[in-house]
């Protein structure tokens, strides 16, 4: 009888068999204003769009957390929201939510 070997993990958010849609989609959520807010906060004048986007990934990564199911989904809700915490501090550094 063969055996099949696996060498890679499956890279899955529902690492218990079920589909979450709507927690998955806050993770996508969470992870873009996460990375728009990090890497925008590097430029002083684009404040307005790290504060909003580092805003916008604070709400939908505490609401995440909130209703996450698996650990996977809580393991990248917790980096994408310290980027988006990163980037908000630094939005509010360089002027504001409203310039």
């Amino acid at each position: 009888m063969a055996q099949s070997v696996r060498r890679f993990p499956a890279l899955t958010l529902n690492t218990d068999g079920h589909t979450h849609p709507r927690e998955n989609t806050l993770v996508g959520l969470t992870v873009i204003f996460g990375l728009v807010a990090f890497i925008s906060a590097g430029f002083y004048n684009l404040h307005l769009l790290s504060s909003w986007a580092g805003l916008g990934g604070i709400v939908t990564g505490l609401w995440g957390q909130f209703i996450s199911v698996t650990t996977a989904e809580r393991f990248v809700i917790v980096i994408a929201l310290a980027m988006s915490v990163i980037g908000f501090g630094m939005g509010l550094a360089h002027g504001g939510l409203w310039g």
